[in-house]
């Protein structure tokens, strides 16, 4: 039987590979120095060292596929501070830029079902690299870097203690700690069998009702992704919760495999995407911790992001999907939040990184504070704009690449005029092709980076008038 090897290409954030089919050792052990000597090219100049982070999450193989990278590096001259366990990727573009090294290779498939795993490459500043920089490293490919003078050495060391003491910083963690003890506050985790397992108990100092915290590289069947349809777990703890601490405000939070999503669930039971927690975070933010900046949001944002900008007389800047873009734009102006629809949110006041365990933080601290459930927040945040919006997004598998260039072209030569019967007025094609009905009605067509899957967003006024919108969009797809 014969299999396609895929070629090594960097998606919106690393490269993703089928295990022992695309993702190899033999593979990695070549990338691996490849990428380092990118980076040293790079940020040589500002690093401290020849140091690179080496990092894994808890999927299958991840930590054998760190030691490799590990030794790859050494060989070709490279220090190397090593991982002793699984830890979320912020946590490694954390040390990144806390012991300025070249940058931070980490070993993670991120959201991807249990098959994949995948090698992200950080910058030495602690966020991921800019597109320019995957692209010097795919060019890299097939090249032999010279023989280096001497090896480099290994060093175990834990990410989590100083990741921690950073984030704690950030926050009142007492009175957090203080509304939990109180049971005024009822927090829910579900970590998805990923990395973000242990991780808000480190934070907090006192223990959660944590879901899913063992290590499992199948996921439960499902994938390490933030969506209702992975969650029934979460869903269940919830509202068994409701009978036992009534009284208690509810918190859910999700986090993905290697801790840089997040979504949540108020104190019913509602499924809260970023769309819902961005807008929550950016009242927190500009409101009661008084932070200065823009708010950048991707294509794929909701509406009510730039109307509470107006109300809190904060400007936004808008990128194609993809944290990397985000993370850009700190770089180069202040920013108080940036976030993606698909829960990577990161703050200017942190590294230029999405980082689901300090969105957590943010938003436990918001509701101690404002004394008020997530839903309640939000409804209030709805009346305060005038915006009724509801949101939802679905992934549809292609059958082959054949068939995703049939759609591209498609899509360029027979723009579609209409859509489910509503007039097109305006076409926005920076990322994908985000097709605008009127005021508070989209929906945006977009190729994965990673997978070949066609993702399909759409916001409308009403729960069936988006489920309709996204079934016209199903159906013009396998109408292909």
């Amino acid at each position: 039987m014969a299999f396609t090897v895929n070629p090594i290409k960097f998606g919106t954030d690393g490269w993703r590979g089928v295990i022992a089919a695309d993702f190899t050792f033999e593979r990695v052990a070549t990338l691996a120095p490849l990428a380092a000597q990118v980076l040293a090219e790079n940020y040589g100049d500002t690093a401290a060292n020849r140091t690179v982070i080496v990092g894994y999450d808890r999927r299958f193989m991840a930590e054998d596929f760190a030691q490799v990278t590990a030794e790859s590096l050494q060989e070709a001259g490279f220090d190397v501070l090593l991982s002793e366990c699984f830890a979320p990727t912020p946590a490694f573009s954390w040390a990144a830029k806390a012991h300025n090294a070249l940058g931070a290779i980490v070993m993670t498939a991120s959201h991807n079902p249990a098959a994949y795993l995948g090698l992200k490459v950080k910058s030495a500043f602690g966020g991921s690299v800019p597109p320019e920089i995957t692209e010097q490293i795919e060019a890299m490919i097939g090249k032999t870097l010279p023989q280096a003078e001497k090896p480099g050495k290994i060093t175990k060391f834990d990410p989590w203690i100083n990741y921690c003491q950073g984030l704690q910083q950030k926050v009142n963690i007492t009175a957090i700690k203080e509304a939990i003890a109180s049971d005024k506050l009822k927090v829910y985790v579900d970590v998805m069998h990923g990395a973000a397992a242990t991780g808000l108990e480190r934070l907090l100092g006192c223990p959660v009702e944590e879901i899913n915290s063992d290590r499992d590289p199948l996921f439960g069947g499902g994938a390490p992704e933030p969506l209702p349809k992975y969650l029934p777990d979460f869903f269940r703890a919830i509202k068994e919760g409701a009978k036992q601490h009534p009284d208690s405000i509810r918190v859910g939070l999700v986090f993905d495999g290697d801790s840089d999503r997040i979504a949540g669930a108020d104190a019913a039971g509602n499924f809260l995407s970023s769309q819902v927690l961005i807008p929550i975070l950016i009242e927190h933010l500009a409101q009661r911790k008084g932070f200065t900046g823009e708010i950048v949001k991707t294509v794929s944002g909701s509406d009510l992001i730039p109307r509470l900008a107006k109300l809190y007389g904060r400007s936004v800047y808008e990128t194609p999907i993809g944290y990397k873009y985000i993370g850009d734009r700190m770089l180069n102006a202040e920013v108080m939040i940036g976030g993606e629809e698909s829960g990577g949110i990161g703050y200017g006041t942190h590294i230029p990184e999405r980082d689901a365990l300090l969105s957590a933080l943010y938003i436990l601290e918001a509701v101690v504070e404002s004394g008020e459930d997530l839903g309640a927040i939000y409804a209030r945040l709805q009346q305060k704009t005038n915006f009724t919006a509801h949101y939802d997004r679905i992934d549809l598998p292609l059958a082959s690449m054949d068939v995703r260039s049939k759609l591209l072209e498609r899509l360029k030569n027979d723009t579609p005029q209409e859509v489910a019967g509503m007039t097109v007025v305006d076409c926005l094609d920076v990322d994908g092709y985000k097709f605008r009905m009127d005021e508070n009605t989209w929906l945006l067509i977009r190729f994965s980076g990673t997978e070949p899957v066609l993702r399909l967003y759409c916001q409308a006024t009403t729960m069936p008038e988006v489920r309709k919108i996204l079934e016209w969009a199903r159906d013009w797809a396998n109408s292909v």
